[in-house]
């Protein structure tokens, strides 16, 4: 597992992002983001994912896009990022974009080692999703949640449920008590992502 990190090395609110390839190269960029709208009082662990829709997959189901399905191994991620949650007083927040936005979310539901869930532009239209968030309920106190306005209209029938999905989501957390904030972004998935991350930790770490 390979860790970048950024930030203040020694502050107590530590950030854990799990990041693909690409994200890796504009991570820098993030960060200083993140400085920019919160002040510099955290340390980002950006940790790279290898098989992205293997990795972070809470269970197995069928490709959505192009050919490639998914495989169902965040429980052994999971397994692998909690020793960074292991030193006492840190404030852990995890969080991510696309599909590490729901990894996040879910394995809120699996474990209570994070205060927070920063989930930009989360892929909360995998299948079967909601309802295990309802049956589980998440474990932390504060949940920031995106998504892009032109993210729901596509022609993927699939893909074209998240918007009423993440409307849902926000709603019951916000009913449930949890400290929720849904933001809508300008564009589709693909824009701003790095923008779009920093501002959902950006808002836990004002919040906290």
């Amino acid at each position: 597992m390979m860790i970048r990190e950024y930030g203040n090395p020694a502050s107590r609110r530590v950030l854990i992002q799990p990041v693909d390839g690409r994200e890796l190269e504009g991570i820098g960029r993030e960060a200083a983001a993140i400085e920019a709208l919160a002040g510099p009082d955290f340390r980002l662990m950006a940790v790279k994912i290898e098989d992205w829709n293997r990795e972070l997959s809470p269970w197995e189901a069928p490709a959505v896009f192009g050919k490639e399905a998914f495989g169902g191994g965040a429980e052994d991620t999971l397994a692998e990022l909690l020793p960074l949650c292991a030193e006492q007083g840190n404030r852990r927040f995890l969080g991510g974009y696309s599909l590490a936005g729901l990894f996040a979310l879910w394995a809120a539901c699996r474990t209570d080692a994070f205060a927070g869930v920063a989930a930009a532009s989360p892929s909360v239209w995998f299948p079967g999703f909601t309802d295990f968030a309802r049956a589980r309920g998440l474990r932390c106190g504060r949940v920031y949640l995106s998504l892009g306005d032109r993210e729901e209209k596509t022609r993927n029938p699939v893909m074209a449920t998240v918007g009423d999905r993440i409307r849902e989501l926000s709603a019951w957390l916000s009913a449930g008590g949890t400290d929720c904030v849904l933001e809508w972004n300008p564009g589709n998935h693909f824009r701003d992502p790095e923008l779009r991350t920093a501002k959902a930790f950006a808002w836990l770490l004002r919040e906290d």
